[in-house]
């Protein structure tokens, strides 16, 4: 099939939820297998997914000595399970039940000789069916699941722009297959009070982990508008943050989420998509930046400082 590109797609998530909520519980169950491989590291950076030149995958996971990959081609609409020693095993990604898809995925690992074992229930969500009971979410569209690639691919592209501009601890621009956003957190070095936890299906201790730190984190998700939504918030919030001016006008804080929110059909519809997510993204970081009292100086550089050297 290949891939036809299209510059910030539009995609009503009224649309696509059915797809949407059964691809989430799919990234659940591919999301825990690298959970339950990976080393720990700071924040959960073992576990997110990342956008692909086909979809998302979740780069190299050990196995013992050995290494595989799984990547959710969106493209060819194929789950596709990579070991190292060259062995490939597929899955084709169609209209099916979370428990089918999960039997399948951990058939297809068991014939690479890869057993691994996984705690068999979604998180950050509610209800948790366990996965071999989920005949719920059964829903598939591959033209759906493709703009939503697509989304991400535009989302990743200027998330990764901007963090570019950031030399301090900076995370990865990932997908966090819990509550299923794309998201880039910068932090100021500081510790944070400790985070009281509250998401549903997981333990608070794993909401102390992420949040140990002080910081400001954006990203993209796939609901929060008509057509998503871009995201950003501070922890802990300053004083004076919800009432920070935010570009694009489009833009607002929600007191509910406790962030500020631009919809994602805002900024594709603007003159410069680009510029307004940008502009988005980099006011909200001021806000958190100068009313959290960040040292900026010491966090921030021009990633084009090289490009003319002397």
């Amino acid at each position: 099939m290949g891939c036809a590109m299209e510059e910030w797609p539009s995609l009503r998530v009224a649309e696509w939820s059915p797809t949407r909520d059964t691809l989430h519980m799919w990234a659940q169950v591919v999301g825990k297998v690298r959970l339950a491989q990976a080393p720990m590291v700071n924040h959960w950076w073992q576990v997110p997914l990342y956008v692909s030149a086909q979809g998302l995958t979740t780069s190299a996971i050990p196995y013992g000595r050995r290494v595989f990959d799984i990547e959710f081609d969106l493209c060819d609409h194929l789950l596709r399970i990579r070991a190292g020693d060259g062995r490939v095993r597929d899955i084709a990604l169609e209209a099916m039940p979370v428990a089918v898809f999960y039997t399948e995925t951990m058939n297809a690992l068991h014939e690479l000789g890869l057993d691994v074992r996984i705690r068999p229930r979604p998180n950050e969500v509610e209800p948790a069916i366990p996965f071999a009971e989920d005949y719920q979410h059964c829903s598939y569209d591959p033209a759906q699941a493709h703009l939503f690639w697509l989304q991400l691919v535009q989302a990743h592209r200027v998330l990764s722009e901007f963090r570019s501009y950031f030399i301090g601890k900076v995370s990865p621009v990932h997908l966090f297959w819990g509550a299923m956003d794309l998201a880039c957190t910068r932090f100021s070095g500081r510790t944070a009070p400790k985070h009281p936890g509250g998401a549903p299906n997981v333990g608070d201790w794993v909401m102390v982990e992420g949040y140990s730190h002080e910081l400001s984190s954006c990203g993209f998700f796939p609901g929060g508008g008509e057509e998503g939504a871009f995201y950003s918030y501070a922890y802990p919030e300053p004083e004076g943050y919800a009432d920070f001016p935010v570009r694009p006008q489009a833009a607002s804080y929600n007191a509910d989420l406790g962030e500020f929110v631009l919809p994602y059909e805002a900024a594709r519809t603007a003159n410069d998509p680009d510029r307004a997510v940008l502009d988005f993204l980099q006011d909200t970081y001021t806000a958190a930046a100068d009313l959290g009292r960040w040292d900026r100086e010491s966090l921030e550089d021009d990633p084009n400082r090289w490009a003319h050297p002397h």
